[in-house]
């Protein structure tokens, strides 16, 4: 049997933008990964299909799996040939055990690669507005960890080197042994007065900072209940802060959206909200699912009139399934409708025109194109007469390796909105949420509901609820300035 390979690799702090090219192509070819608690959960999404995902994680005073089974499950893994990730948060070789993962496996003679990432102690002060060095505030700088398995979890560190050698230490995961850290700083020669923060979730759209001196840190800590996972930032170097902080500058910054999904396409609207600042969930998670064939009506295509894209996923599978059949598209004399302007789009990228359904004549033969089971009578602008026939690409269900990792997730943010783009996304989470253990009255009721258009507010309508805005126009730039507005509004209460 082929023998497989073990990947060691750092994700970043946290922004899933931040994980290396390397990194990433490892992720694309993986069999099975075993990811950290600390990780995006979006970068698995850029797994295979096939990929098996085991969780790792570590919540404070709970370790899910310890080292030694950890050790056991990659020599396990890559001897039964697969390709083996190791995902950890940050970089590998700061705090990450790495050296650990890699003597269990030289032991073992297993072949591996350690792909380094960007360390959270750098990152995370960045997205701060803090550099950890800079010529008039310090130019030296230690990562020091703020825990370990002894002295009841307080570092053993030589305190008195570390205050009279270096400008500015990142404490990691020092929450919990603040007032320990601090006074063993005051003690060993740091002025009260030295600033501090501590930067929660850091780079993440939830990022908290919390600012103060070493003389009240730990008073503030109690005051506020900021916890784990955060990085403790002291030296001079953190007054900078004020004048260079820019990723809370953000529009969107703080907000925490669950946006409901329908396709197994990464949305571009995720995308364009994240980039302003706010944490994007998409859920639910789907896969595809092949189907068979419908070569009656493949073998008749060039006859209909009319065909309609319900999806921009199907848009693009059945053009390749022409082209996989060696059908030349161009004796297609049918005219072309989609239900969305994302399917136009896709479309016009594929060198194809079309218009929007409700623009469609009502003459001739039409074929319905759809990436699940169609219920006809849900679809506008058919007319009742049954003069069309339907051609499934593809199956769309729910992902089921992704319910732990969408847990997860969940646990870990404060929601306060949810989107809606249309209205087969509110019956898509109506239908699915339930497999993630969770009671639809009990999350919507807490969250800001907004609706992308008409149909998906008269369709969360029917299901009982009142969506808090309904977008006259649904494209990104509306439905920021609602989110924008709401934040002003929330701010003011």
């Amino acid at each position: 049997m082929k023998q497989g390979k073990v990947y060691l690799v750092g994700a970043g702090p946290g922004d899933e933008g931040l994980i290396t090219v390397k990194g990433l192509a490892a992720i694309q070819k993986a069999d099975v990964i075993l990811y950290d608690r600390l990780i995006n959960p979006k970068l698995l999404e850029s797994a295979p299909s096939h990929c098996e995902l085991i969780y790792c994680g570590k919540f404070p005073k709970q370790h899910l799996l310890k080292q030694e089974i950890i050790n056991e499950i990659l020599i396990d893994k890559a001897m039964q040939g697969y390709n083996v990730i190791r995902l950890k948060g940050g970089d590998p070789g700061v705090f990450g055990r790495v050296g650990e993962e890699a003597e269990a496996l030289v032991e073992q003679e297993i072949p591996y690669e350690i792909v380094p990432g960007i360390s959270s102690g750098v990152a995370v002060p960045l997205y701060a507005g803090i550099p950890v060095t800079h010529r008039e505030y310090g130019i030296s700088f230690a990562l020091v960890s703020a825990h370990d398995k002894s002295n009841e979890g307080k570092p053993d560190i030589d305190w008195s080197g570390l205050v009279s050698s270096v400008d500015t230490v990142a404490f990691y995961m020092g929450v919990s042994n603040i007032s320990y850290i601090a006074d063993n700083l005051i003690l060993h020669g740091k002025p009260k007065e030295t600033p501090v923060i501590l930067i929660q979730w850091g780079t993440y759209g939830r990022q908290k900072t919390l600012q103060a001196t070493i003389g009240d840190i730990a008073e503030k800590v109690k005051e506020t209940g900021i916890q784990n996972p955060a990085i403790t930032l002291v030296g001079g170097i953190v007054s900078l802060r004020d004048k260079l902080k820019w990723f809370e500058n953000k529009p969107l910054y703080g907000r925490q959206i669950l946006l409901a999904r329908t396709g197994t396409a990464r949305s571009t609207l995720a995308a364009q909200l994240k980039e302003q600042g706010a944490d994007v969930i998409e859920f639910p998670k789907w896969t595809k699912k092949d189907v068979p064939s419908n070569d009656k009506v493949l073998n008749q295509l060039f006859t209909y009139k009319r065909i309609l894209f319900t999806s921009p996923e199907c848009t693009n599978e059945f053009i390749d399934l022409l082209i996989n059949r060696n059908m030349d598209i161009r004796n297609v004399r049918a005219d072309l409708y989609c239900l969305s302007k994302k399917s136009l789009k896709v479309l016009k990228e594929r060198g194809l025109t079309g218009r929007l359904a409700a623009e469609m004549n009502l003459c001739g033969p039409l074929l319905i194109v759809g990436n699940r089971s169609l219920n006809v009578k849900k679809i506008p602008y058919i007319e009742s007469d049954g003069n069309h026939d339907i051609l499934q690409t593809s199956e769309t269900i729910l992902d089921k390796s992704f319910i732990p990792v969408v847990g997860h997730m969940l646990r870990e943010t404060t929601l306060d909105t949810i989107i809606f783009p249309s209205s087969s996304s509110v019956d898509a989470f109506m239908k699915s949420v339930g497999y993630y253990g969770i009671e639809p009255d009990n999350l919507i009721k807490k969250l800001t509901i907004v609706c992308m258009g008409k149909s998906s507010g008269q369709k969360i309508n029917a299901y009982g609820y009142t969506p808090d805005s309904v977008l006259s126009e649904p494209n990104a730039f509306e439905l920021a300035k609602a989110l924008t507005q709401e934040k002003v509004l929330e701010s003011l209460k």
